[in-house]
């Protein structure tokens, strides 16, 4: 058991889901939620504190800020607090309640952009007002996580090669776009220690990554609407996009077998499933998934009936209720 100091130094590696169990797939699925921020996302925030400590660009009395969805701005919230920093996290109406109180818990300063940018959306818009922070006043230090390299750095030093160590014999690994920081990290090692491995890049419908049209989408994580300057196509061998209709089904699933996983998770793991389907229908792969987050930050959307209803209509999990002989549907 290991005895710890700081939040950020305690994070589970090597937990993995065998889903040939639980959906039929020949998937082994990463949960990377267990740990103080309950996400991957620790892993680059950590990351890209330290080396902005190193190069000097935090001090004593430093602001950090950044533009996060939820998971990223939580993560930087422990670590913050840890190291005596303020924190102010600009996000939009998606992000969600849990999430946010956790950052306020933390002691972060939640900042919610409402108004899209004309062009580049709410994404836009949050990353204009955090660059009128940094030019108001120079304690705020933005780490970018869009284009800061410490943030693919962190999954090419920690994330792959324990997918390598754990799975010798690996044929194929999903992964979910977002800053893409966890996609290029991971595709960054595998192209160079064994470029054998397929590196599947899973989208959400609506995402602009890899250059498919913008498009509405409401639950947070992956996806965006500027494509990240710190993606390239060099390190992905195919996409797979997914819409939310397709995620929500799959996040009840997976919790209808006791594994409450997050809105990116069902992402991913919808869309190994249609890709395995795809390639490998009949045959026996080595096949790894990683799951960002667990679900419970996602209580009120993706796992709340009537949200769901309003965003998606009330269809969509209609093969989940079930009746109750003289009951009401639950």
């Amino acid at each position: 058991m290991p005895i710890i100091t700081a939040p950020h130094h305690f994070n589970v590696d090597d937990l993995y889901i065998d889903l040939r169990s639980v959906l039929d797939l020949p998937l082994h699925l990463k949960c990377e939620g267990f740990n103080f921020a309950g996400s991957i996302k620790l892993k680059a925030a950590r990351e890209m504190v330290e080396a902005a400590e190193q190069d000097k660009l935090l001090s004593p009395g430093s602001v950090l800020v950044e533009s996060s969805s939820g998971n990223l701005g939580v993560a930087l919230s422990i670590i913050a607090a840890s190291k005596g920093y303020e924190f102010v996290c600009v996000t939009d109406a998606r992000c969600n309640l849990a999430t946010r109180q956790l950052m306020e818990a933390l002691g972060g300063r939640v900042t919610i952009v409402t108004e899209p940018h004309p062009k580049d959306g709410l994404l836009g818009a949050r990353l204009a007002y955090v660059r009128s922070l940094c030019a108001s006043d120079d304690r705020y230090v933005w780490l970018n996580q869009h284009a800061n390299p410490n943030n693919w750095r962190a999954h090419q030093r920690t994330t792959a090669p324990a997918i390598a160590g754990m799975f010798p014999q690996l044929d194929v690994l999903f992964v979910g776009a977002g800053t893409t920081g966890t996609l290029m990290g991971c595709g960054r090692y595998f192209k160079e220690h064994r470029p054998e491995v397929r590196i599947v890049a899973v989208d959400s419908v609506g995402s602009v990554t890899f250059g498919g049209p913008a498009g509405p989408r409401m639950i947070p994580g992956l996806g965006t609407g500027i494509q990240p300057p710190i993606f390239s196509m060099a390190y992905v061998d195919d996409v797979v996009y997914v819409p939310e209709r397709d995620t929500v089904q799959l996040c009840h699933q997976l919790a209808q077998r006791g594994f409450l996983l997050g809105g990116s998770t069902g992402t991913v793991v919808s869309g190994a499933r249609e890709w395995l389907a795809r390639h490998h229908q009949g045959e026996e792969t080595n096949a790894v998934a990683i799951a960002p987050d667990l679900g419970e930050r996602y209580l009120d959307t993706v796992f709340q009936h009537s949200w769901i209803q309003d965003v998606y209509g009330p269809d969509v999990l209609e093969n989940r209720i079930e009746v109750v002989e003289g009951g009401a549907p639950f």
